[in-house]
Parts: structure tokens; sequence; C-alpha cells
């Protein structure tokens, strides 16, 4: 199985356009167009899944003044995207099908392919403490590292094809809880990523 996207070339930054943070402010936050092929006999449905697995554990340094965030800190995932149920039919996401722009405190029913359910991803937790952001944030939100951070993040968007037609999972599902559910289902996986940063010395 394969993966494609013509909205970012495979290893290469990704475009403002579908970065929900931008040098000047906020990016266009529209999901990326993903195409997919080769699936093998028996697909059900796909999951998809978008995971920066450069993030700081050191939360408090993003952002702070006069504090830039090594690039040999310890890293984790922050999930961007989380979907499920997207029928075996179906082999293409269209750009900003499925995001288009920032929605202050999450999109609550985010469009999407028919059928599908798409869960929390990070930013829920993230702007937990923020009167005006904090929220469920639902679908896809694109990436917005922190601008101080020396470490070129690196946004992996995977397809996973099923041998079930309805993953179980909760209606407020996570990542976690699509990993979780796949085990003993997945029938293959591909995987194309793009990079992104806000720091102005931070090229790639």
């Amino acid at each position: 199985m394969h993966i494609t996207s013509s909205s970012f070339e495979h290893g290469k930054r990704i475009p403002a356009e579908y970065a929900m943070g931008a040098p000047e402010g906020f990016g266009g936050n529209r999901n990326p167009q993903l195409a997919w092929n080769d699936e093998p006999d028996g697909t059900k449905s796909f999951a998809m899944l978008c995971i920066d697995t450069d993030v700081p554990t050191v939360a408090e340094m993003g952002g702070k003044d006069g504090v830039e965030i090594p690039v040999d800190q310890p890293r984790t995932d922050f999930v961007h995207w989380a979907m499920v149920d997207v029928a075996a039919d179906i082999s293409e996401i269209a750009a900003g099908s499925c995001s288009d722009g920032i929605t202050r405190q999450g999109k609550q029913s985010p469009s999407g392919p028919k059928g599908s359910r798409q869960g929390l991803n990070s930013y829920t937790d993230w702007f937990a403490g923020d009167v005006e952001m904090q929220g469920d944030y639902f679908g896809y939100d694109g990436p917005y590292p922190p601008a101080n951070d020396l470490r070129l993040h690196r946004y992996f968007f995977r397809i996973f094809a099923l041998d079930v037609a309805r993953l179980d999972v909760p209606d407020r599902f996570t990542a976690a809880d699509v990993f979780h559910a796949m085990q003993g289902h997945v029938l293959a996986e591909a995987a194309t990523y793009a990079t992104y940063s806000l720091h102005p010395d931070v090229k790639g």
C-alpha cells in the first residue's frame, strides 16, 4: 500500500496553508490532500492518523522569552488527526475538505468522508488551561510547533487498511484508542511525512 500527497513533497516542509501556526500568526489550518492505493484484498475500512513525533517534553519552555529548546531535549508525540471508519472504496481526501481555517475551542462535527468518524487531537489537552481556546478539538488541526524550538518537527500521515468496517472505539476517541482497537485488524500500513518549524534559523 502507498500514500502520497499533492499538498507537500515527501520529507519536505509542509506549506503554512496546512498549518495552524505561521510566522506571521495563524496559518490556513487546511488538511492536506492525501491519496492511497494498492490496499490488500479483504480491506473493509481505513484509519488515518497524523502525529508529530518531535514535541518537546518540557512544555513550559515553549515560547519562553530568551530561551531556545535544544535539539537533544527528549521528545514525545502530539496527535494532529485521528480518523476511523473511512470506507474501503475511498482512496483520497481532498485538501481543505476536513479542515479549512481555525475553529476556536475546536471543531465539534468536522466534515469528512461519508461514514467516517474523527477523534480528538492533542490540542484538546494543549489548550485546556486557555479560557479563549479550551475545548474539544475533533478532526484535523495542523502544525504549530514552538517558535523557539531548534528541532525540525516531522509530521507523519499514516493510513491503515483494516479487516473491519467499523472500529470499536468510543464516541470521544483518541489516537490511543485507535491503536488499541486496531490490534489484530491491520492488513497493511503506509506513511508519508512532512516537516515544519517556526524558528527562523531551522531549515528543512
